[in-house]
């Protein structure tokens, strides 16, 4: 079983590459894409002392089906997939995704 964020691609332009994803005080985070090759750059910036600390952190991203099929060539199969722990309803507005496979029973 995993939860994994999927990507706010819908919320890019046309043509753009970055957006703020999450902006409070002393703390600001802008997510840089790489579309073509599903790549993120996630860039936090803390607040410290007289300016701001960054660090970024690097990311490809997959999307639920590509899980599948990894899982499928694995011999696993998926199970169930929720929108958050709570087993919230998986939709094409989800943010993240909890996925469970499983092998299948030999009969």
């Amino acid at each position: 079983m995993i939860e994994v964020g999927i990507p706010s691609l819908r919320r890019l332009g046309p043509g753009e590459t970055v957006i703020v994803s999450q902006y409070r005080e002393g703390y600001h985070c802008v997510d840089e894409f790489d579309v073509a090759n599903q790549g993120l750059i996630s860039h936090h910036f803390t607040a410290e002392g007289d300016g701001f600390r960054e660090r970024s952190i690097p990311f490809r991203y997959v999307w639920p089906s590509e899980l599948d099929l990894m899982a499928r060539i694995a011999g696993l199969q998926l199970r169930e997939r929720w929108s958050g722990w709570a087993r919230e309803p998986f939709t094409s507005e989800s943010t993240q995704h909890v996925s469970v496979w499983e092998k299948p029973v030999a009969g």
